[in-house]
């Protein structure tokens, strides 16, 4: 079992599909931190030992968040942000939570593949999805 914080920019759907395979989800609006600036946002996950799952591009700076720091983030990069359509890749990219690791790692979740990133010295991976 993992630990997930869904971001407000993202459909409460997804942390129901997490729950209902068996991991712990919460979202940052059943937190009250809706409007939240990512710094606070980040650092309550860090606090919390949890994966941020998010549409916020700037998360995946690994400068700016470096992936050794963290439980993990994220980053869904999608064409289209409609709710089913994020509701349709994050389904797709579930199963692939069983093989991968998230601790200290980006994730870059896109319609057809997700790229996981470690820092500097760790692999570069790409899956399909």
């Amino acid at each position: 079992m993992m630990k997930f914080k869904i971001d407000e920019n993202l459909p409460v759907e997804i942390a129901v599909l997490l729950s209902d395979a068996g991991h712990d989800a919460t979202t940052v609006i059943d937190q009250g931190m809706a409007g939240a600036v990512d710094s606070h946002i980040i650092n309550i996950c860090l606090r919390e030992k949890r994966v941020l799952i998010t549409l916020d591009l700037d998360f995946a700076d690994v400068r700016a968040y470096p992936p050794r720091l963290f439980s993990g983030i994220m980053v869904m990069r999608v064409v289209r942000q409609d709710k089913r359509h994020l509701i349709d890749v994050f389904t797709r990219a579930l199963p692939v939570l069983k093989n991968e690791p998230v601790k200290q790692r980006l994730w870059i979740i896109e319609e057809t593949r997700i790229r996981i990133r470690g820092d500097e010295d760790l692999r570069k991976n790409k899956r399909k999805i």
